[in-house]
């Protein structure tokens, strides 16, 4: 029996049967659902809904829905088609489109249904090993006593592993260090207010939840140390999209002289991007802004990313370690 667990997957092959669940995030903090995945159109759908959400989380969970289908008995042609409507399913964030190439790679060599989940399994135990690393390097940054700001959400909930900014933050409260974390709630839907707030809470880690146009107050107020976000796509010169407001964040900290921190996998890395000016930037529905205080026909800009140009960045914190304005300009993010 193979089973890949997690703290927003389940994933289980027997003999017998094979079942894939998700946990449906759009309900957090308030109830926890799980969602059984039975087709590739379902998983487009969770991916596109923010039900399953986060860079690193989106590709494995593509993966591993891809190794159904060919646990299913689709050919080889139709696995490539499911695989290609899944790396259309959301189009900024680069690890999705990485895991679904290296599954496309596979069922191009005509293997079997096996060595298709194994690669799926594969992708799914790289992502642990390189979280715990992430977490690693970057707890070397924390001191004892840091108040640190964050944005969207970057621990289970967006990976398989402990996550990557918020990977870092747990890893440190672990040592021991005594941090306080303030979270931006952050759009769309609120990520950092549902989402952050309540694996915080989970690991027991002191935090504040603020709206967005805060931050820059309290930095004003000596009450932020460090900045840590996460990236849902890196390009060569080290710009980088994250989450909308992420640009914001860091223009506040490049002003109150605070470091400010992105903390990925280095699969987050975009080879074929020169620059953040390439990153396709995804519209979200006006509706996620209007909610229930606006006229219904305002017209409305929702973008969700924004980018965060390198010379605001202080350090790239990675899986393969961290990462400075020295190295990016000797092209560690090239090939």
């Amino acid at each position: 029996m193979i089973s890949c667990n997690s703290l927003a997957l389940r994933f289980s092959e027997s003999s017998s049967e094979n079942k894939f669940e998700v946990l449906d995030q759009t309900l957090l903090p308030h109830e926890e659902k799980w969602l059984v995945i039975e087709s590739t159109e379902q998983m487009i759908e969770a991916i596109k809904m923010l039900r399953v959400r986060g860079a690193p989380l989106i590709g494995v969970a593509a993966a591993l829905q891809v190794a159904q289908a060919a646990l299913q008995g689709f050919t080889k042609t139709e696995l490539l088609k499911k695989a290609q409507a899944l790396y259309e399913a959301r189009p900024t964030a680069v690890n999705l489109m990485n895991c679904i190439d290296r599954m496309k790679a596979v069922i191009e060599t005509g293997a079997d249904k096996n060595k298709i989940l194994q690669t799926a399994v594969d992708i799914f135990n790289e992502d642990v090993q390189l979280c715990d690393r992430i977490a690693t390097f970057g707890a070397e940054l924390i001191q004892d006593g840091d108040q640190i700001l964050t944005h969207c959400n970057t621990g289970g909930l967006a990976t398989v592993g402990v996550g990557t900014a918020l990977g870092v933050i747990l890893k440190a409260h672990q040592q021991g260090k005594k941090i306080h974390v303030w979270v931006d709630e952050t759009r769309p839907l609120l990520q950092g207010g549902r989402l952050t707030t309540w694996e915080l809470q989970k690991h027991k880690i002191p935090y504040t939840l603020i709206t967005d146009n805060m931050a820059a107050h309290l930095m004003s107020e000596g009450k932020i140390s460090k900045a840590i976000v996460g990236s849902d796509r890196i390009a060569q010169n080290g710009d980088f999209a994250n989450k909308i407001g992420t640009y914001s964040v860091a223009v506040n900290c490049k002003f109150h002289n605070i470091p400010f921190y992105v903390a990925a996998p280095f699969t987050t890395v975009d080879f074929n991007c020169v620059s953040g000016k390439h990153i396709p930037i995804e519209q979200r529905a006006a509706s996620e802004v209007i909610s229930t205080w606006a006229p219904k026909d305002s017209p409305v800009y929702n973008p969700s990313f924004d980018v965060t140009p390198a010379t605001l960045t202080t350090g790239w914190i990675m899986d393969t370690g961290v990462f400075n304005h020295k190295n990016i300009e000797q092209g560690v993010f090239r090939k």
